[in-house]
């Protein structure tokens, strides 16, 4: 045993170039994932302009009808995940959701894209619940929290470039020819991918014999015993409905609220970058793309590598990490929502993306030790249904219903107010993981620990490497 625990470290430590590569490919597959996701938001004003739609009924075709698929067919996908080739798996899921895209380029009213966005949901719900399996069997405990943090950079890269690419697009061309660009990009990237990423060995850090897959009955029942998973998702999924909302709709309330302010914050930009008369939409998609990428990128490696660091020393810190930055989140929220200067609110939004994103890391890596090696891609699955269904499907909705019911009193500003109005959210979140920090160290699944597979359970066939 000692010896073959010794050639697997000799090895892996061998191959820790590739392994570095697998981080990168896996990150650059999910920055697609969100350009393709986030690319709608800052091309909602000229798409309302065409289609004619409220912020309401934007919300429901942007955010409800990508939830609706992929929330609950992560399920199936992941369960096929944690008994088959999950980069295969990946790369098929990464074609369909980048054609999808493309065919988002396509439509003419506001139904076919409605359908449009379900279509790119089905194809995103086998990219993220097996990249996260896949992460968690090429890095060790110690170091996941890390890893998954790092991986999770896809979220404000592909938020950042969606938004900067949307608006450059948008100008130079028609919002049309975004979505058909990103989305040719991505079948594109697809076979790369696919040719280049090898399947690695389910639970090979994790110690044991080699886990057997089990279906997704077992997993609910291991997971029953488990409140810290539930809490956890729940306060995940609070926690998203303001992330996903704000991603959606802070783009559109910089073009209604500072028109006139952005040619002032710019005039130091050259011509090639900001073309004379360029419109409001070019500024707003530079301006809040900067935001994203800044502070999502550093509060997403902070909470991740402050959970390495703590999370040792008790299992509590991976959930009280996040919930102490959410509880600091609402109150900045506000502060940067409220101003009316474009300076102000740059550098006071980029305290809240920082600490609104810091949970990925440590709540992640969490879910990996919850549950056995062989139950990870499923748990996963079952987390991002709660927390997409939530998060994205009412996040979207709820800031588009709150607008239109301001619109009244505020007019044009009711977005501003709409957005204040989401703070609360923060906090529930917060007391969420408080409650999930109780349970935690109880809920932590001893080294090597599996599940036996019911007698029912048919053969599978060996997985490739």
């Amino acid at each position: 045993m000692a010896e073959s625990a010794t050639k697997t470290k000799t090895g892996l430590e061998a191959a820790a170039g590739y392994r570095g590569y697998v981080l990168f490919i896996l990150i650059v597959v999910y920055t697609f994932n969100f350009i393709d996701r986030q690319i709608i938001g800052i091309l909602a004003v000229p798409i309302q302009q065409e289609l004619g739609v409220s912020d309401t009924m934007m919300g429901v075709m942007r955010g409800l009808a990508f939830a609706i698929f992929y929330s609950t067919l992560g399920v199936p996908i992941a369960w096929l995940a944690d008994r088959y080739n999950r980069v295969k798996i990946m790369a098929i899921a990464l074609s369909l959701w980048s054609i999808m895209t493309m065919v988002c380029g396509l439509i003419t009213t506001p139904v076919q894209l409605f359908f449009a966005r379900m279509g790119v949901g089905v194809g995103e719900a086998g990219g993220v619940a097996p990249a996260y399996s896949i992460v968690s069997d090429y890095f060790p405990p110690e170091q996941r929290a890390r890893a998954l943090a790092v991986y999770s950079f896809g979220i404000p890269i592909g938020s950042a470039v969606g938004i900067v690419f949307g608006g450059v697009i948008a100008t130079l061309l028609d919002w049309r020819a975004a979505f058909l660009i990103v989305g040719g990009l991505g079948v594109i990237l697809a076979p790369i991918f696919w040719l280049t990423t090898r399947e690695p060995e389910r639970g090979q850090f994790d110690g044991g014999e080699k886990p057997k897959p089990v279906g997704v009955a077992p997993v609910l029942k291991k997971l029953v015993s488990k409140p810290s998973f539930w809490l956890l998702s729940l306060g995940a999924a609070f926690s998203s409905m303001m992330g996903y909302g704000l991603f959606a709709w802070i783009p559109t309330f910089l073009v209604r609220s500072f028109a006139d302010g952005f040619p002032v914050l710019f005039s130091w930009a050259p011509t090639w970058l900001v073309p004379e008369g360029a419109p409001t939409l070019l500024y707003a998609s530079y301006f809040y793309g900067a935001v994203v990428l800044t502070g999502g990128i550093v509060g997403i490696f902070t909470g991740g590598a402050l959970a390495d660091r703590l999370g040792g020393a008790s299992k509590a810190n991976y959930a009280r990490i996040p919930a102490f930055a959410f509880l600091a989140t609402a109150p900045f929220l506000i502060l940067g929502t409220i101003s009316d200067s474009l300076a102000v609110i740059f550098f006071v939004m980029l305290i809240p993306t920082a600490l609104s994103l810091a949970w990925l890391g440590p709540v992640l890596a969490a879910f990996q030790h919850i549950v056995p090696p062989n139950m990870r891609a499923t748990a996963s699955a079952i987390f991002l249904l709660i927390n997409n269904l939530v998060g994205l499907g009412l996040g979207d909705v709820f800031l588009g219903v709150m607008s239109d019911s301001f619109a009244a009193q505020f007019g044009s500003e009711s977005l501003r107010y709409s957005i204040m109005s989401g703070g609360i959210f923060y906090l529930v979140a917060a007391g969420l993981l408080l409650l999930a920090s109780r349970y935690l160290a109880r809920d932590w699944e001893g080294e090597g620990e599996t599940v036996p597979v019911p007698e029912a359970e048919p053969p599978t066939e060996a997985e490739p490497n």
